[in-house]
Formats: structure tokens, C-alpha cells, sequence
């Protein structure tokens, strides 16, 4: 029995050193220039960023954390509608994008079956966001729900206001 309680305590500690680290499903730009952003079709009529933050989500809707995130995207697009446009940048096919109705999307979409985007993010592993500043410097990257990294309102905020034009 004492065996057993310590195997669980080694791994819990395993466990609680992990995640006191961010992991980042893909290469990192952060206050490095974004690489092109390049998208093969939009869902959405097309946003128009000049002067704008740009949130990009790269998701799917097969994955759970991705679907379990678009409200809190939809509330940033909303709430922060004067100097960010949020995209969500999916690999599948607009069909399969277009059936995501709940939780609905209302921010811009656009795919990218090709995945030149997410090659040239490196992304591995999603979900994972890059928040770009007017300039096309990457400020926040990683994915918003992450515990201890969160990107919250007022991170978004303390962002805009600090890197604005």
C-alpha cells in the first residue's frame, strides 16, 4: 500500500512540474514579425485588418478544446470589435466548417486545406492561437485556455493598449 501511495505522489509532482511550464504546439514568434498570413478561402467575408490586432485560432471541429473556446473567441471579437478581428483558420473542408453550429462561430473563417499557414506557423498541435499586432508582431501565442497563460480580456486589453498605432 505505502508503494502505491508513493508511486501516486511521484507522479502527481511529475504532473504539477508540467504544467508549471507553457507548452506551445508550435514554433514561437513571440514580439518576432508573423510569418505571411495566407489563406486558400474565406468562409466569412473577408475582414479587413489594416491597423487591426488579429487573434488567429487554428482549429478543427473535431477537437473538443477548439469547439469549448469559440464562445470565449466570439465574446473578444465582440467586445474588442474597434481594434481586433478575430479569424479561426480550419484544415477541413468549408462543408465541414459551415456545420459547426454550436456553439456558433461569429467571428471571420477561412480555411486552409493545404495547411500553408499552419506550415508556416509550425504548427504541430492545436488548438493554438497567435494574437498579431498592427505592425504583424507576434504578442501572445499558445492557446487561450490554457491554466496560468490564459489570454483573458483584460491581457487583451493591457496588449492593445500597449502596442497600438
Amino acid at each position: 500500500m505505502n508503494k502505491i501511495v508513493s508511486i501516486i505522489i511521484v507522479f502527481i509532482c511529475f504532473a504539477s512540474y508540467g504544467q508549471a511550464e507553457k507548452k506551445n504546439w508550435a514554433k514561437s514568434f513571440l514580439n518576432e514579425k508573423a510569418p505571411d498570413f495566407i489563406v486558400e478561402k474565406w468562409i466569412s467575408k473577408k475582414p479587413k485588418t489594416e491597423n487591426k490586432f488579429i487573434l488567429v485560432d487554428f482549429w478543427a471541429t473535431w477537437c473538443g478544446p477548439c469547439k469549448r473556446a469559440i464562445p470565449e473567441l466570439n465574446t473578444f471579437q465582440k467586445e474588442f470589435q474597434d481594434n481586433l478581428i478575430v479569424i479561426g483558420i480550419s484544415e477541413e473542408s468549408v462543408s465541414k466548417v459551415k456545420q459547426q453550429v454550436n456553439p456558433k462561430i461569429e467571428y471571420y473563417n477561412a480555411i486552409d486545406t493545404r495547411a500553408t499557414l499552419k506550415s508556416l506557423f509550425e504548427v504541430r498541435g492545436i488548438p493554438h492561437c497567435v494574437l498579431i499586432d498592427p505592425n504583424g508582431i507576434v504578442r501572445w501565442e499558445g492557446w487561450p485556455q490554457l491554466k496560468g497563460f490564459e489570454l483573458t480580456s483584460q491581457v487583451i486589453k493591457d496588449l492593445i493598449e500597449k502596442y497600438k498605432l
